[in-house]
C-alpha cells in the first residue's frame, strides 16, 4: 500500500470513527432526562426487543433486492438497535457500547487461529470445525451435562424462530441416528399427523388442536429436510405469490373487492394466476 494509500485509509477510519460517535451521541440526547424524547425514554432492552428481530429481517430483505441504498438505511436501523441497547445498559450500569465492541473483537480473535496464531487450516471445513469446538469450549459446552443432545436441542428452540428450529432440531436428532430408514416413513408419519390434527379439530380442546397443529407442521419440514428444500423460503415464495396475484386482482377490480362475491374473487384470482404463469 502506498503512502497516499495509506492516507487516504487513516482518513476513511477516522471519518468512520466520528459517524459513529456522532450515532452514540444522538441516542444519549434522546435517552436523557433532559429534554431528551418521552418515547426513547420510556424504552427497556424488552420493549426494544420487537424492533431488533424486525430491523434485521428489513436488513435481509434489502440486501435480497439488491438496491444499495436501502441497504445501507436497514443497516443504519440495526445498527440503532444495537446503539440503544448498549445506552440503556450502559445508564443501568451494566455494559457499554465500548465492552460490546471489545468482546466481539476478542471473540473473532479467539475464534480464528488461523489468522491470528500459528494455527495452520487447509479448508473452510476445518475452519468451521475449530470454530465449533472454541465456542463449545467458550460456552462450557464440554460438560457432560451440556454434551446431552437434548441440551443443545432446548437451546434451538429458545433461540430461533420456529422454522429454523425445528430444522436444526431435526437435523441433530437425524445425525446420531434419530431418523427414518426412507421417505416412505416421512409420509406415512405425514398422513398420521394429518389424520390426528383432523381428529382434534372435530373433537378436541383448542389447546389440543394446537398441539396437534404443530406436529402437523413438524411433520411437513421433515418432508422439506429429507427433500432439500428450504422451507422459509418456500414459505416466502408463497406469500409473494399470493401478493402478486392480489396486485392483479385489484387491476381487474372497479370498485371495491369488498363488493365482490365470493365466486367473483375466485375467478378474478384464477385468472390473475393464469396471467402471472404466462407472464413467468
Amino acid at each position: 500500500m502506498s503512502n497516499l494509500q495509506k492516507k487516504n485509509q487513516t482518513q476513511s477510519d477516522a471519518d468512520t470513527l466520528a459517524a459513529l460517535q456522532e450515532l452514540i451521541d444522538v441516542v444519549a440526547k434522546l435517552r436523557s432526562p433532559d429534554g431528551g424524547c418521552p418515547w426513547d425514554l420510556a424504552q427497556t432492552p424488552q420493549t426494544l426487543t420487537p424492533y431488533v428481530i424486525e430491523e434485521a429481517y428489513e436488513v435481509v430483505d434489502a440486501i435480497n433486492s439488491g438496491d444499495k441504498q436501502a441497504i445501507a438505511e436497514e443497516l443504519g436501523d440495526l445498527l440503532l438497535q444495537v446503539v440503544l441497547q448498549a445506552q440503556i445498559a450502559k445508564e443501568y450500569g451494566q455494559f457499554s457500547l465500548q465492552e460490546v465492541a471489545q468482546a466481539i473483537s476478542q471473540k473473532l480473535i479467539r475464534r480464528h487461529p488461523h489468522v491470528f496464531a500459528d494455527v495452520s487450516v487447509q479448508s473452510v471445513d476445518e475452519v468451521r470445525q475449530n470454530w465449533e469446538q472454541i465456542k463449545a469450549a467458550e460456552k462450557g459446552e464440554l460438560s457432560p451435562e451440556n454434551q446431552k443432545l437434548s441440551t443443545k436441542l432446548s437451546g434451538y428452540a429458545r433461540k430461533f424462530p420456529p422454522l429454523m428450529a425445528t430444522m436444526k432440531i431435526s437435523q441433530k436428532a437425524a445425525a446420531i441416528g434419530f431418523e427414518w430408514e426412507n421417505i416412505d416413513g416421512v409420509w406415512d408419519k405425514f398422513h398420521e399427523e394429518l389424520r390426528e390434527f383432523q381428529e382434534a379439530l372435530a373433537h378436541e380442546t383448542p389447546e389440543r388442536q394446537q398441539a396437534e397443529l404443530g406436529d402437523l407442521l413438524f411433520s411437513v419440514l421433515q418432508l422439506a429436510r429429507w427433500y432439500n428444500l428450504d422451507p422459509s423460503e418456500a414459505l416466502q415464495g408463497t406469500n409473494q405469490r399470493f401478493i402478486h396475484r392480489f396486485q392483479k386482482i385489484e387491476g381487474f377490480a372497479d370498485r371495491p373487492l369488498s363488493d365482490y362475491s365470493l365466486e367473483e374473487l375466485e375467478a378474478f384470482w384464477q385468472e390473475a394466476k393464469a396471467q402471472l404463469a404466462k407472464d413467468g
